[in-house]
C-alpha cells in the first residue's frame, strides 16, 4: 500500500508539473537560456524517485518478494534466519494493494511451500507447506497424515541433528515425506503427544502444515487458508543469518 501511494503521489507531481506548470515557469524565467529550467525541489525529487518506486512496486507485486524466516516451524526445510525469495506470479497476477487476481496462471499443488496472509490477522505473513487441496479429507492420526483415506508415504532418515537455533530440536526423528511430486524432510518428536483430527477442506481453501510437525501452529489449530490469502511460492534461500552468516544455506532451493 505504501509503495502504491508513493508511486501515485510522485507520478502525479511529476505529471502535473510537466503538463501545467513547466510552460508557465519557462515563460517567467528571463534567463532561461543561461540558467536552464530550474525545477522546484519537490518536483525534482518526484521525478528522481518515481522510476525507483515504480520498479520496486512491480518487482514486489508481480515477480518476487523477499521474506525472512523468524521461527522454527518449518525446520528442517527452512531454518531461523533464512532469507527467502517468493515467486508471486506462479499462482496468478494480482493487483497491488487490493490483492485482486486479474490473470490466472496456475494453481497451488500439494507439497508447495507457500507464503500467505495469516487468516486470523491478514497483516502477518505465514509460511507453511500445502498438504490438503480444496475438497480433500485430511486426517492427522498418530503423527501420520492421511489424504482421502491414503497415508502419505514417508521413510525414516534417522535422528535430526540441529545447529545454532535449530539445536533445540536435536534428537527429533527425521523423516522424508512424499506429497504429490514433492519429496521433503520433516521432523517429529516421539515424546510429544499429537491430537488425532480429521478435516474437510472447503472449496477455495487449503490445508497447511509446518515441517516441524510438533512445533508448528498451522491448519490443525486455526483452520484453512483462503485462496485469496496466498502470496506466492517460496523457491530460493539467498542468505541465512542466525548468530552469524551460515554459508551452507546460501543458494539453496526450497522443496
Amino acid at each position: 500500500m505504501i509503495l502504491t501511494l508513493l508511486v501515485l503521489v510522485s507520478g502525479l507531481i511529476w505529471a502535473t508539473d510537466s503538463w501545467f506548470f513547466k510552460s508557465v515557469r519557462q515563460r517567467n524565467q528571463n534567463k532561461l537560456a543561461a540558467n536552464g529550467d530550474k525545477l522546484p525541489v519537490v518536483v525534482d525529487y518526484a521525478r528522481s524517485f518515481f522510476p525507483i518506486f515504480l520498479i520496486v512496486l512491480l518487482l514486489r507485486s508481480f515477480l518476487v518478494e523477499p521474506f525472512r524466516i523468524p521461527s522454527g516451524s518449518m525446520i528442517p526445510t527452512l531454518l531461523v534466519g533464512d532469507f527467502i525469495l517468493v515467486n508471486k506470479f506462479v499462482y496468478g497476477i494480482r493487483l497491488p494493494a487490493i490483492n485482486r487476481k486479474v490473470i490466472e496462471l496456475g494453481r497451488p499443488r500439494r507439497g508447495d511451500v507457500v507464503v500467505f496472509r495469516y487468516p486470523l490477522d491478514p497483516r502477518t505473513p505465514y509460511i507453511k507447506r500445502i498438504v490438503g487441496l480444496p475438497g480433500d479429507v485430511v486426517e492427522y492420526r498418530q503423527k501420520a497424515v492421511f489424504i482421502n483415506g491414503d497415508q502419505v508415504a514417508y521413510v525414516s532418515e534417522g535422528v535430526f541433528i540441529g545447529a545454532r537455533s535449530a539445536a533445540i530440536h536435536t534428537g527429533a526423528t527425521l523423516l522424508k515425506e512424499k506429497l504429490g511430486e514433492t519429496r521433503h524432510r520433516i521432523i517429529i518428536r516421539d515424546d510429544s503427544r499429537g491430537r488425532d483430527q480429521q478435516f474437510m477442506v472447503p472449496e477455495g481453501h487449503y490445508f497447511v502444515l509446518g515441517d516441524n510437525r510438533d512445533n508448528s501452529r498451522d491448519s490443525r489449530f486455526w483452520g484453512y487458508v483462503p485462496e485469496e490469502n496466498l502470496v506466492g511460492k517460496a523457491f530460493f534461500i539467498w542468505m541465512n543469518w542466525d548468530r552469524g552468516l551460515n554459508w551452507d544455506r546460501i543458494g539453496t532451493r526450497i522443496y
